[in-house]
């Protein structure tokens, strides 16, 4: 039944679609409840409470540590490097990842009720940008502290770079986000548009099913075209990698000008 609740309750408004019979007689029915009277006021002011507060229940907390959850394994399993992780290390890199995503995927969700409906559809596609800036690095933190493998052209090792790591990175976060940017862009607009047509208003329940096709169908391209936005063997000038790993190539390969490593997804 909780997949059936808004996410933009107003309770200065009636719970029902008062543009048919059964919704505004639903709504007296509501009102005019004798039984409304045997409230105490602070019963009233709990209930007011727990509809303003309900996004920030447990359970919104549950499925946001779900998601980030998922999100930590897929950038963990998608990592560049070859070196081994330890589990101390690996849970670390996840509470930390899930903590700070979630952390601010709520903070950011929040916004929702201090800004208009439309502006608010889009908060929730900057709390995944920013659980992806977080999310991503610190699951990833190994390869910004020890570095990942770089080499030339022909796949010969020449060492390990902290400098390609915050490239790859960087590249990876710029591809998440603009792979959600479609489906949490495109939706709001065509959503807003149909909300305000005979359609949704006499079949309400549609608006989650059609809004989970547009952000699907969005996905569908928006993937594999972000995916494709920097190569998978990924570049960089010798001249940007660290000064001692640029003296040990200058030594050995003097005539090299660029090392290549995997920026991971």
């Amino acid at each position: 039944m909780s997949a059936d609740i808004p996410l933009n309750i107003n309770i200065k408004e009636p719970r029902w679609d008062q543009s048919t019979f059964v919704g505004r007689a639903s709504h007296f029915f509501t009102v005019t409840d004798p039984r409304n009277i045997l409230l105490s006021d602070a019963q009233l002011e709990n209930a007011r409470k727990i509809v303003h507060d309900y996004r920030t229940t447990p359970a919104v907390v549950f499925w946001q540590w779900i998601n980030q959850s998922f999100n930590a394994i897929v950038n963990y399993t998608n990592r560049s490097g070859d070196a081994p992780i330890t589990v101390s290390q690996l849970g670390t890199a996840y509470v930390s990842a899930t903590t700070g995503a979630v952390a601010t995927a709520l903070g950011l969700n929040a916004l929702t009720k201090h800004v208009s409906p439309l502006i608010g559809r889009f908060v929730p596609f900057a709390a995944v940008a920013a659980a992806n800036c977080i999310n991503i690095p610190l699951m990833r933190q190994r390869e910004l502290k020890f570095g990942i493998p770089i080499t030339d052209e022909n796949g010969n090792r020449l060492g390990e770079s902290t400098k390609a790591a915050q490239q790859a990175i960087t590249q990876v976060v710029i591809s998440r986000i603009l792979m959600a940017a479609p489906g949490m862009a495109i939706p709001p607009f065509i959503m807003n548009t149909l909300e305000k047509r005979a359609f949704l208003k006499r079949f309400p329940w549609m608006s989650a099913p059609i809004q989970v096709g547009l952000v699907g169908f969005c996905l569908v391209f928006a993937t594999p075209l972000c995916c494709a936005l920097f190569p998978q063997k990924s570049s960089m000038s010798v001249t940007r990698l660290e000064p001692e790993l640029q003296a040990k190539i200058q030594e050995n390969n003097p005539e090299l000008e660029r090392v290549y490593f995997n920026k991971g997804l």
